[in-house]
């Protein structure tokens, strides 16, 4: 189900309201039931999109979702085969033969690097992608912060960070787009760093995605509950790392704080087991649906 022209803009009026300029206030949900819709990452299907050696296409990802109890797909950036406007217009239309939403576009990134032609050429990056997502018709552009250089300090990688994520910001704005910043370890590797890139950041554009499955701390799910109230989309896996250990994710507990947090937004499923996902992920989306809708 594509959202209609009404809903997206509700949708941005609540980061709005949350008045991002001070985004460390948790943004102001309407009402006070959450809304989640259910959708599957590509990046679950990575094995078989990966342009190297491609035995699935991005259409061919979008029928095997639409099998599926979903309300949308998340078309991950890595397995377009062309960023050409026409080929951006027909998976907008399959999509749409297929009733089902495209939530976002997620965008592989590093706001760190100090050297200032390839800082230049990942900011125009993100720039580039927010408008291939907007011409899909998607809401959100997931982003990365990044990690250190050697010899880098935090304060500096950090301000790097901030201002790549404002210049970003003014093209999202005028294209009608969200772009998330997804918690993914370097210098995002706390909800007390994520939420110090967040803070200075002064345009309704920015909002977090919420990666259940991307914080190696003592208590991910408490972590995972810090961010929740700032989150406009999120990615769920099927594991988390307490102290950087692997274990079966609970998604009922994940979902509650999901709901706890009153979020409003697409939910993607991420899978990123050890088992052939063309098995695993039909079920944990049964799961999830069940979860959301409980």
């Amino acid at each position: 189900m594509s959202l209609s022209r009404r809903q997206f803009l509700a949708a941005s009026a609540t980061v709005a309201s949350a008045g991002f300029g001070a985004a460390i206030d948790p943004i102001k949900r309407p009402g006070d039931k959450p809304d989640l819709k259910l959708a599957l990452a590509a990046y679950s299907m990575r094995q078989f999109l990966d342009l190297k050696k491609p035995t699935m296409t991005l259409f061919e990802f979008i029928d095997l979702a639409a099998d599926l109890p979903l309300d949308a797909v998340e078309l991950t950036s890595y397995y377009w085969t062309e960023t050409t406007d026409a080929y951006a217009e027909k998976l907008k239309a399959h999509a749409t033969k297929k009733k089902l939403a495209i939530s976002g576009v997620p965008v592989g990134n590093n706001f760190c690097v100090r050297d200032e032609a390839k800082y230049k050429l990942e900011i125009q990056k993100v720039k580039d992608w927010v408008v291939r997502a907007a011409k899909v018709g998607a809401t959100t552009v997931r982003i990365f912060a990044g990690g250190l250089d050697k010899g880098d300090t935090l304060e500096s990688a950090q301000q790097r960070v901030v201002a790549a994520i404002n210049e970003c910001c003014e093209v999202a704005e005028k294209h009608g787009v969200l772009l998330a910043l997804e918690n993914h370890g370097g210098i995002t590797d706390t909800p007390e760093h994520l939420l110090d890139l967040v803070k200075p950041v002064k345009s309704k554009a920015l909002g977090v995605n919420i990666d259940t499955g991307n914080f190696k701390t003592t208590d991910p799910y408490a972590d995972i509950a810090k961010i929740a109230p700032y989150g406009v989309v999120s990615q769920v896996k099927t594991e988390v790392y307490p102290d950087g250990k692997i274990q079966d994710a609970d998604l009922a507990r994940v979902v509650k704080i999901l709901k706890d947090a009153n979020f409003h937004g697409f939910v993607a499923l991420e899978y990123e087991g050890k088992d052939d996902p063309k098995v695993a992920v039909p079920k944990h989306v049964k799961e999830l649906r069940k979860l959301i809708s409980g």
